[in-house]
């Protein structure tokens, strides 16, 4: 009924006005969001209606081809999700390997520093002018001929041997 009202005033307004089309249609525009804004009660005009709506009798149909298409589209995206796993543990793998092959350089260049520290050190301790130092610190002489034995054995047959024994085996009585 009001809308009825409201719609019989805005034909009496556009009736009496004399403007041109273009005004009349601002002019009525105007006026309608007028009204509209007074008829209005909070800050928003929306109101929304519960609908109530029973889905429970209805049935989905069975579509084989939409199935075969789902399990072909899970078979290639697992397909897919494994060829990137493999290329992710490839990845990580490879840069594992790197940090081991580093750390093994850098333990090899530790060694080898190592290594020559000891060489170095070896040719000190055996220095025939320290080793004679300390002999004579020690009160020790040159040895007479004869004195020295070499292991392998390679000298002269006329010198003089070193003596060894050899412990008699021992017989059990019975």
């Amino acid at each position: 009924m009001a809308a009825s009202a409201m719609a019989g005033q805005q034909l009496e307004m556009l009736g009496s006005r004399a403007h041109s089309r273009a005004e009349s249609l601002t002019a009525r525009n105007r006026e309608l969001y007028e009204a509209q804004r007074r008829a209005r009660r909070g800050p928003t005009p929306e109101v929304f209606f519960t609908k109530h709506i029973d889905n429970s009798r209805i049935v989905k149909a069975d579509d084989p081809e939409r199935r075969r298409e789902m399990r072909t589209f899970t078979a290639v995206m697992s397909v897919l999700f494994v060829l990137v796993m493999v290329y992710v543990w490839q990845h990580f793998s490879a840069i594992e390997i790197g940090y081991h092959v580093e750390a093994q350089k850098a333990q090899v260049e530790q060694l080898r520093e190592e290594n020559r520290q000891l060489r170095l050190s070896e040719a000190q301790l055996t220095d025939p002018g320290r080793i004679d130092r300390i002999a004579k610190q020690l009160g020790l002489g040159e040895p007479q001929p004869g004195q020295v034995v070499r292991p392998e054995g390679g000298g002269d047959p006329n010198a003089p041997a070193l003596a060894q024994a050899s412990a008699p085996a021992m017989q059990i009585a019975q």
